[in-house]
């Protein structure tokens, strides 16, 4: 078996991150997910929500989050073990935007965090 460097883990993590991020959703690929899920009505506390729900086992695949991570790992993780030249590529685009995307959730976060503060001091 080949040697993985730490920073190629790593690498490989956050790629599996944002594919798995990509698959289950992101706006870019429900035409994937939409043939195999069906919306329906959910009485809640809140009143009646639309909530999206696999019609099959593949569909449950595409809506659920731990699922879809694993066989995004299993995809990228064999492919770089295979191929590792072609996928690399393939790994560090997806690594830089899975990063990407983890940093802008912490900031963005914070963000919404010092706005409520700042609202909350306003009124005192």
């Amino acid at each position: 078996m080949k040697d993985i460097s730490w920073i190629t883990y790593i690498m490989l993590i956050l790629a599996s991150y944002r594919l798995t991020h990509l698959i289950v959703f992101d706006k870019i690929t429900e035409f994937i997910r939409k043939p195999f899920v069906k919306k329906v009505k959910v009485e809640t506390d809140d009143g009646v929500k639309t909530k999206e729900v696999p019609t099959s086992m593949f569909g449950y695949l595409l809506k659920c989050y731990w699922c879809a991570g694993v066989w995004s790992a299993v995809l990228l993780g064999g492919a770089y073990l295979l191929f590792p030249h072609i996928t690399f590529v393939v790994i560090l685009i997806l690594s830089i935007a899975g990063g990407q995307s983890i940093i802008e959730t912490f900031v963005g976060v914070n963000i919404k965090k010092v706005d409520y503060y700042s609202e909350l001091k306003k009124k005192d």
